[in-house]
């Protein structure tokens, strides 16, 4: 019976976290990105060496790029797992990143911005 009960607790720990996006952007921060891309000289190509495929790409009138890349992580709630608790509050944590580089015609980083957001989800008839 405790093994059991092991297994059990073991896969509502392992099931608490979800994530999706680039994992590249997993430990990046506005910091450690200002010192892999410097404008005026990181490429595409060094973009592309870095942190792979951009999720978007988007062209401007005058035939520039903007790549994006994003993550979102989430943690559930630890009162998600309490029986009949969680009908009336149970939520998650989410963690969301966003690197946006616009590319000059020359494929030339001119500008890029990284966010950084937390956030919570909830659910139930308390929502607290």
């Amino acid at each position: 019976m405790k093994k059991l009960y092991f297994v059990a607790l073991a896969a509502c720990l392992l099931s608490a976290c979800a994530s999706v996006g680039n994992v590249a952007l997993k430990n990046e921060t506005s910091e450690t990105i200002s010192t892999k891309i410097t404008k005026g000289q990181t490429t595409q190509a060094d973009v592309r060496a870095l942190l792979g495929s951009p999720d978007s790409t988007n062209f401007t009138d005058s035939g520039n790029q903007i790549w994006r890349y994003s993550r979102s992580e989430s943690k559930a709630m630890g009162r998600n797992f309490i029986p009949y608790a969680n009908l009336f509050s149970s939520g998650a944590n989410v963690e969301s990143k966003e690197l946006v580089i616009f590319f000059d015609k020359d494929g030339v980083v001119q500008n890029y911005s990284m966010e950084q957001s937390k956030s919570q989800v909830k659910q139930g008839i308390l929502r607290q």
